[in-house]
């Protein structure tokens, strides 16, 4: 049995089928078991989502029976009560717990690149401690690292995408930070391709990266064009970014467009030494 938390999302969505083509059942962690959409009657169903792993009885619930987890999900910004370190973090550090306890063998786990102790933001910073769980569980594991992961839903793509309603595209500080997008499919392989490695390490780590490198300016530009909202970019000192949302939020509340949390992660660089050779390792040839 295998455990996909994240099913609905960019990359679980493309995953989830082709774990369904395999022989193992699959179960999904979910909230809104409709978002499966025809799915939803193949696999095994348990009701949550990260702001709930503290709950004992549904990670009993969800581990039941459980060989391999998937833990895919996360949050980019805070909801309210539950803060990004929690949503990211500390939900990983009881998933990994909860899957030790009741006997799970293998823990795949997205992290994302560049997360360390010391980034400036909250989110990836959340992901190192997540990380840093996962490596000490005793369980086989794969830690993948995307860049920014391009499909409609992505959070970072939606984000941007949201951006391109305005009149101008604030951009947060000189928008030169550097990223290798990475397309939801090609990460969907890869994972496919982890699964059924011969491989017999006991811990795996895979930066996940597509072959063009663009600075958060050139992605601004390229998605509001193909939204059909081609906008000049307004490059944002990030003071006053910061202000401008925080004044947004307290007056929206989580209605806001966007958050100095989300702002602020196109301000961190996501790219590889290595380039793509981690995923093509896994032979995946990933499309531009």
């Amino acid at each position: 049995m295998i455990l996909l938390t994240g099913a609905t999302g960019s990359i679980g969505s493309r995953l989830l089928p082709r774990l369904l083509e395999t022989d193992q059942a699959v179960r999904c962690l979910v909230r809104e078991p409709r978002r499966l959409g025809d799915n939803r009657v193949n696999v095994q169903i348990t009701m949550g989502d990260l702001r709930e792993i503290s709950d004992p009885y549904l990670l009993r619930q969800a581990m039941r029976g459980v060989d391999t987890v998937i833990h895919l999900a996360a949050s980019i910004r805070d909801q309210p009560p539950h803060p990004v370190e929690e949503l990211n973090g500390l939900a990983t550090v009881r998933l990994v717990e909860a899957a030790r306890s009741a006997g799970v063998r293998r823990f795949v786990f997205f992290s994302a690149l560049n997360a360390t102790s010391v980034q400036r933001t909250r989110f990836f910073r959340a992901k190192w401690i997540a990380e840093q769980a996962v490596k000490a569980s005793g369980l086989e594991t794969t830690i993948f690292r995307p860049s920014i992961v391009f499909d409609h839903s992505d959070p970072w793509i939606t984000l941007l995408r949201r951006l391109s309603f305005l009149p101008v595209v604030p951009v947060s500080g000189d928008g030169l930070s550097e990223y290798q997008p990475v397309w939801a499919d090609d990460v969907a392989r890869a994972v496919m391709a982890d699964l059924s490695s011969e491989d017999s390490a006991d811990a795996r780590e895979f930066d996940l990266v597509g072959p063009e490198t663009l600075t958060y300016s050139q992605m601004s530009t390229l998605v509001g064009r193909i939204a059909g909202r081609a906008r000049p970019l307004w490059h944002v000192p990030l003071p006053l970014m910061h202000l401008g949302l925080s004044t947004l939020h307290k007056i929206f509340k989580e209605a806001v467009f966007a958050t100095w949390q989300e702002a602020e992660l196109m301000t961190v660089p996501m790219t590889s030494p290595q380039g793509t050779a981690d995923i093509e390792a896994l032979k995946v040839k990933p499309r531009s």
